[in-house]
């Protein structure tokens, strides 16, 4: 039966994408951060139902009437610069076919984001995909947060199988930069109930980001929450809400996870930290002498060998700058940190420059929740291994759409009030 509904779905899905293709944006999302097909037991289980997505969505693009053009700034030019020299580290990798099947996955991912720019146009758009994700990610960070309900604690929680979020630290951090998505569908929604549903998910969520017993997601937590109060307008009652909800978090989960968190201060004596010291060192010491890095999929025993102080303790990167560095060399790195930085810049750069402007309040709570959304993703992803996850490149793509729109608004206003002006002179 899951099968048949998941099929439906998307048949119904790809049939409204033909004539109006950022239906595609939202159902290829749904698919993506969901993983529906992974939840069924039959032969829904295997199927492509992204590509399919991708390719109608493509088809419905082409031909589509509406003005289609990829916003260019500062960001979409680096970011832009970045994926071919993905591709140039790639020709060069250590393990080229390995390296080239991840590419030709980070490839998709990169071209469906970049479909975003072009055919979400306004706001009203970006708030539907904004809920597409949310309901999808959500989906796991609520039912995350009742299951760590429901067995104290006790069991970790996991996300969907073979997707990027099937890990317990990976569907932290998710749930961690969701959640600032939730707040802004809080802020923007009329309806009681949805404000209801979305208090109690964000609430959830952050009894599942914890319920993972990830450590990095604990140092992500208090960075959010703390970003969380410095954007509130009501610090007081948000420093209230959030540390009883940190405290009842704290006294309701068992002493394994309490254990577990204490090794965050002796990190030396736990073995899954030192192994992730030895993976950062060997990227460091790849980065230093390959000019273009090891390409993708460079983790093994043979490149351990030769870079890694402990060359038997082979572990995946667990950082999205240190899975960088290794895999694109150090102008990789350059180029990634400099794609986030100008991204952070363009969000401060919004949020001052549409504080108390007229029509630009959803705009303003938007760009001020992407800040929070971000932050989730820097501080937690310096943990784990999600530098070619699709929502924070969804993220910033948000971003540039934002940019658009808010400049758009501005200088509706801008018009507006010399029309007034010109009409009063006259008058």
């Amino acid at each position: 039966m899951r099968d048949l509904i998941i099929t439906l779905v998307v048949m119904i899905g790809c049939l409204y994408t033909i004539k109006r293709p950022y239906i595609g944006v939202l159902l290829w999302s749904w698919l993506s951060y969901m993983n529906p097909h992974r939840l069924s037991y039959g032969f829904a289980y295997d199927m492509p139902f992204a590509y399919m997505t991708a390719i109608v969505t493509v088809f419905a693009t082409l031909f589509s009437k509406e003005t289609q053009k990829i916003p260019v700034n500062s960001i979409t030019v680096v970011w832009i610069i970045y994926i071919g020299f993905m591709g140039v580290t790639t020709l060069n990798a250590f393990f080229p076919e390995d390296a080239g099947t991840q590419y030709l996955r980070v490839i998709k991912i990169q071209f469906f984001v970049f479909l975003t720019m072009i055919l979400i146009n306004n706001l009203t758009k970006l708030n539907h995909l904004l809920a597409a994700i949310v309901f999808s990610i959500g989906f796991y960070s609520v039912k995350g947060g009742v299951f760590t309900v429901l067995t104290g604690g006790s069991m970790m929680v996991w996300g969907p199988p073979e997707s990027f979020i099937e890990g317990n630290n990976e569907l932290a951090v998710a749930s961690l930069m969701t959640i600032p998505l939730m707040a802004y569908l809080y802020q923007i929604s009329k309806s009681s109930w949805m404000k209801k549903i979305l208090i109690a998910s964000m609430a959830l969520s952050f009894i599942a980001a914890i319920g993972t017993q990830s450590r990095g997601a604990l140092v992500a937590f208090a960075a959010v929450a703390l970003f969380f109060w410095i954007k509130s307008q009501k610090k007081l009652v948000t420093a209230v809400l959030m540390a009883f909800l940190s405290m009842g978090i704290y006294a309701f989960m068992p002493s394994s996870w309490h254990k577990r968190m204490d090794t965050i201060e002796t990190y030396d004596q736990d073995a899954s930290a030192m192994g992730r010291l030895n993976a950062w060192e060997y990227a460091y010491n790849a980065a230093n002498h390959h000019l273009l890095g090891m390409g993708y999929d460079s983790w093994s025993p043979i490149t351990f060998a030769m870079y890694a102080p402990i060359p038997e303790d082979v572990h995946a990167a667990h950082s999205i700058y240190f899975s960088v560095l290794a895999d694109h060399g150090w102008i990789g790195l350059f180029l990634f940190l400099m794609i986030l930085f100008l991204t952070w810049r363009t969000l401060s750069a919004i949020v001052k420059s549409t504080h108390q402007i007229d029509g630009c309040k959803e705009i303003n709570a938007l760009a001020v929740m992407l800040q929070i959304s971000l932050i989730a993703y820097l501080v937690g992803g310096a943990f784990l291994s999600l530098a070619y996850f699709d929502l924070p490149w969804h993220v910033i793509s948000f971003v540039v759409i934002l940019k658009k729109f808010a400049a758009d608004q501005i200088k509706a206003n801008l018009a507006t009030a010399m029309d007034k002006n010109a009409t009063r002179a006259n008058a």
